[in-house]
């Protein structure tokens, strides 16, 4: 999908990113990682096995996200490392490719964690952080404007992931698993144009601000029915009068 091409950037690397943050100064609390290389197609070629840390945040994590999420104060002090120290795994973890993917998340929540991160750690590495913001990609408004729920809303990671087949790994809200589910519906996105071609016929339908005779000629279309130019402007027509 030539869309979906200058979305990514017509790039042959993506990293599919998921972190998960505190409940109210959104500092990352854990972060995960998959590298896909993506064939001529824009198909995942070949996918790294992933990267995953805790992440020691400046402030308390908040019971809502430890009940969300299973990551707890004891977790972070036992198992975590430092922004710095997280950020700097992720790049060794991207070796060359970390300048030349686009990071793909779902959702923009995920940018502002890693904002929110580097303001409360300014000795964590710049450029690496930059590099991030400006070549990422969000999936979840990019698939949005084709896929939608019957009220027309977009869907969840877990109901894109079931509405495109997806045999989805692990739990909700562990970050490597969300980053390897997220990277499993990119592929399936690409692998399925007839899927996507229905959904947009679907999304165009019901889409809520096209006029009147607009809205009558694709509700026409979508039914399997011809509209000629004469019944158009008949249509119109009828509308205005």
């Amino acid at each position: 999908m030539k869309l979906l091409d200058k979305a990514i950037k017509n790039k042959k690397y993506l990293v599919f990113l998921d972190f998960e943050g505190t409940q109210y100064t959104h500092e990352m609390i854990a972060i995960g990682a998959v590298l896909a290389t993506l064939n001529r197609k824009g198909e995942i070629k070949r996918m790294k096995k992933g990267y995953k840390a805790y992440v020691l945040a400046k402030n308390k994590i908040g019971s809502f996200v430890e009940k969300l999420t299973g990551i707890t104060q004891a977790t972070l002090d036992k198992q975590g490392v430092s922004f710095a120290k997280a950020m700097k795994g992720l790049r060794e973890y991207c070796g060359s490719a970390f300048t030349r993917a686009t990071f793909v998340t779902f959702g923009n929540h995920d940018m502002k964690i890693l904002g929110q991160s580097f303001s409360y750690n300014l000795d964590a590495p710049k450029d690496e952080i930059a590099q991030i913001q400006h070549n990422y990609l969000d999936f979840s408004q990019f698939i949005s404007q084709f896929t939608k729920d019957s009220h027309n809303n977009p869907y969840s990671l877990s109901n894109y992931c079931a509405h495109y087949y997806v045999d989805r790994e692990g739990i909700e809200h562990d970050p490597l698993f969300d980053a390897i589910n997220l990277a499993k519906l990119y592929d399936a996105f690409v692998k399925n144009p007839d899927i996507v071609l229905e959904d947009y016929l679907n999304t165009l339908n019901k889409m809520p601000h096209l006029p009147t005779p607009i809205r009558t000629v694709v509700n026409k279309l979508t039914m399997g029915e011809n509209v000629t130019p004469e019944e158009y402007r008949k249509i119109t027509e009828e509308y205005l009068k």
